[in-house]
Formats: structure tokens, sequence, C-alpha cells
């Protein structure tokens, strides 16, 4: 799970002027030698991450001379930190890598995590909100204008010809759950491997809309930047290498990667289980792919198209270089 948070101004103009004498961590060295790399999270230590713990758990990433550490700190802005060359990589959702381009920050997508926009509108059965053009006239909370639930909402409402002036958007910061089962709101705005699962949990008859199953957008995955790419592209094909290894074997026997995450995740052992392995799940379904890592640039064309609708920049950036396929293996 990723709170993506809105690409400010001032933390754009300070990265740019950055960029000309930083550089990341490690990033000059070859993978035959140990590199240190931080990695931004963006949010707390969770079960979502399973193929990161499972692939340095199973000594994937120390194989490919890298030595990872997890930054969980949520004022960490890894777009901004990955654009001024201060890290080699950070998570990110595909909507920050365009409005960071848009900004002028040379960062590029290199790995496709996520095949499936994970956001969800969920409301209460009998409020009859089934379909993305019954959000007409709706009261929605969501934690704010900004970030990957904002733009998962926009992306609906545009699918049903439908503008933001035709609801009703609340910010009501991380508290869809509690504002939802309060009845404060209408709908709430969450992500589908989250919020929806524990509001069924606790035993709430809902009604669950999917972004990814009404319009393909560019998601979750791996940012690095210009000029790790041009320097030392092969620490970035060893870093997407040691992913996917994870990726795989989290796919393949989600049972394990569950016990592995126990080791990373604190008072896991204590959740509930149920509970915590339904996230797992709905979350592989949202990794799975013919290709894993892959990006489809149909996803990106998307993407854009709903910025721009939204306004957040106000001319196409190219895509060409905003995500690439050729650091797979």
């Amino acid at each position: 799970m990723f709170v993506n948070r809105k690409i400010v101004i001032w933390m754009l103009v300070w990265a740019m002027a950055l960029s000309a004498c930083a550089s990341a961590t490690g990033v000059g060295a070859g993978v035959s030698s140990p590199t240190s790399i931080k990695l931004p999270m963006g949010y707390i230590p969770n079960v979502q991450y399973a193929p990161f713990y499972v692939a340095v758990e199973k000594g994937y990433f120390a194989a490919e001379g890298i030595q990872l550490e997890f930054d969980y700190s949520f004022e960490t802005d890894g777009v901004a930190l990955v654009g001024a060359n201060k890290l080699p990589f950070s998570l990110v959702s595909g909507e920050q890598v365009l409005l960071a381009r848009a900004q002028g920050l040379p960062v590029v997508y290199v790995l496709g995590w996520y095949q499936k926009y994970p956001i969800s509108v969920v409301s209460h059965q009998d409020e009859k909100i089934v379909t993305p053009a019954d959000l007409r006239g709706k009261r929605i909370g969501l934690p704010g204008l900004f970030g990957a639930n904002y733009v998962g909402l926009r992306a609906l409402l545009y699918s049903a010809g439908l503008k933001e002036s035709d609801v009703a958007l609340d910010s009501i910061g991380f508290n869809q759950v509690e504002a939802l089962a309060a009845r404060q709101q209408q709908a709430v705005v969450g992500y589908t491997a989250n919020e929806p699962i524990v509001l069924r949990a606790q035993g709430y008859a809902l009604n669950e809309i999917r972004v990814a199953d009404y319009v393909q957008l560019a998601s979750n995955g791996i940012l690095t930047n210009e000029t790790v790419l041009k320097e030392n592209p092969d620490l970035v094909r060893a870093f997407n290498r040691a992913f996917l290894r994870g990726l795989e074997d989290t796919l393949a026997n989600p049972d394990e990667a569950y016990e592995i995450c126990k080791k990373f995740v604190e008072n896991l052992a204590q959740a509930d289980e149920a509970v915590q392995k339904q996230v797992l799940a709905a979350s592989i379904e949202m990794w799975k792919a013919p290709r894993l890592g892959y990006s489809d640039p149909a996803a990106w064309e998307n993407m854009q198209t709903v910025l721009l609708e939204m306004g957040m920049y106000p001319s196409p950036v190219d895509l060409s270089k905003a995500f690439s396929n050729d650091y797979l293996p």
C-alpha cells in the first residue's frame, strides 16, 4: 500500500537544485560489490510488501550485490529524492511519475509491480452505489484531493461521463473505515486491499467499485532516474531481477510469503491472520500478469488522459521518457 502525497512545487524546485551535485549511494559501484540502497516505501511495514521481504529473506538482493534498507518514514519524498539523484530507487504510483515529469524531474518508471490500479470506492449496500454513474450527487470521503485515491476516483467519474462538480467530496484524512462505519459519508475511497477488507471483517455489507474494472491506469512500481539509467543500467537490471524473483515466489507460495512477512512486520503474528491473508490475496490478484514487471503503454496513455482532464498539468508529457520496459529480465 502506498500513501501517495501530492508533489509540492517547492520540493520539486529543491530537488532540481540538488540534482547537479547529488549522487545516489552506491550508484557508481558495480553490482559485483555490495551496494547499499535505502528504499522509500511510502507506508508502514505491511504484508503488501511481501515480494520485497521474500527477496531479502531468500537472498535475492544479496545475490545481485545489493544491501537493501527499507525506509518507512512518511516524510520521505521518494520521487523528489530520486529526481534529485539522492536515491537510486523509490516505490511510486503512476500518477506521481507523470506529475514529476511535468515539473521537469528526470524520473523514469522501470518496473510495473501492480498491474491493476489498487483503488476502490466502497459504500453500504443500501446506498445502491453499484456503478460509477451511481456516484452522481453522492457525498464521498477520501484522504484529500491528492494521490492515488483522488486520481482513481476521478478516473471512475471520467469513465461515467461525470465531473468532480457532480459529486460532493470531503477530505477526511485516512479515516475512511471509521467514516463509512459511522455513515458520515455515503461512500469512501480507499485501497482495494485495505478498507473494503477491514469493513467486511467488521460485518458491514458493502458495494465495491474497483477502478481497475473500469479503466486501466499505470499503477505502483519502481522508479529510478535518467542519471542512474545512463551511468549504471546494470544496477537497475539487478534490482529488478531480485524483486521479480521475490514476486514470483510470493505468487507461487503465498503461505510461505506470509510467514516471511512476520519477520519484517511487527506484531503480524498477533494480528487477525484471516484478515491479513485476505489483504495479501487481494494484493496478489493485482500483481498477476503474463509478463511480470511489464508496463502497458495503454495504461500510461489512460493515466495521462485522466491527469490532463483533472488539470494537473497543462500539456502532455513525453510518455516514451516516463517509463521503460528495457530493464526487465
